[in-house]
């Protein structure tokens, strides 16, 4: 895929953003950024790809009744969720006696595309958080939670909860895999022609690490997701990382917004 460039004038303007999720899901995050000026490259870090053995989630969708709880983590699980519930023969009514959490509105507009309105969002959108408005809605020892969710996870949610008593069936709804990349973007990269890359996700970091390994992280400037994911991309050498107020794509776009503007208003004032 060839370079985005801005199609109109905007703070963005001149500015260069290379986008590291699959294209399928990037779609809002690009058409922000475009709409604000910005040259948006494709640099796919990472691919959704299905469990090696979707098993477990089946007996857990056979099984659905058993549950109090089920828990999303992110969009991707949600989709994969439903797309195993529906190749079973079953819809959303199958999942009407459950009460739904969701990490984040994002994650809980893919609930709703499928039929479902969640019953509890975090306000803030990391694991921590769920466990904590969980344990307040009532989870607590007996309680039994299904979360579908990535094959590599943070242990933080389920651990809070079994803590609490709460009998938790973690079930792999689909993995990250390597993604492409490409190669004009990995050119500018190399050439230091980017100023930001976006990362939702402490995967496509360690991917982008991998995939570009001669990018100048001193020069490059991360724009994360939330605080888990700006860690990563530090640990993994990024000397300057921003982070929106709000762990979401319109929040991401304004955190580069606001850090581009400052950066020319230095340039400006020298």
């Amino acid at each position: 895929m060839s370079a985005l460039p801005g199609t109109i004038e905007g703070p963005l303007t001149g500015v260069t953003v290379a986008v590291t999720r699959a294209p399928e899901q990037s779609e809002q995050l690009v058409t922000m950024l475009l709409e604000r000026g910005a040259e948006v490259l494709p640099f796919p870090t990472i691919q959704i790809a299905d469990p090696e053995d979707a098993g477990p989630l089946d007996e857990a969708i056979r099984h659905l009744g058993v549950y109090s709880w089920v828990v999303f983590t992110s969009a991707n699980a949600v989709d994969r969720f439903f797309a195993r519930l529906y190749a079973s023969g079953r819809d959303a009514r199958h999942v009407a006696g459950l009460r739904v959490a969701c990490v984040g509105p994002a994650t809980a507009a893919a609930c709703e595309r499928n039929g479902i309105r969640a019953d509890y969002v975090a306000e803030k959108h990391i694991g921590e958080a769920l466990a904590e408005g969980l344990l307040a809605r009532g989870v607590r020892e007996g309680s039994r939670v299904l979360l579908p969710r990535a094959e590599e996870a943070r242990e933080v949610l389920p651990d809070a909860l079994r803590q609490a008593g709460a009998l938790v069936d973690v079930v792999v709804a689909y993995r990250t895999v390597l993604g492409p990349g490409d190669p004009a973007t990995l050119a500018a990269l190399e050439a230091g022609e980017v100023d930001y890359v976006t990362f939702t996700s402490g995967s496509t970091v360690r991917n982008f690490v991998e995939l570009a390994p001669d990018a100048d992280r001193e020069r490059l400037i991360a724009a994360c997701i939330g605080p888990i994911t700006a860690k990563v991309a530090r640990e993994a050498g990024f000397a300057t990382v921003i982070e929106p107020v709000e762990y979401t794509a319109p929040a991401l776009v304004e955190a580069i917004e606001r850090h581009a503007r400052r950066r020319t208003f230095e340039v400006g004032t020298d």
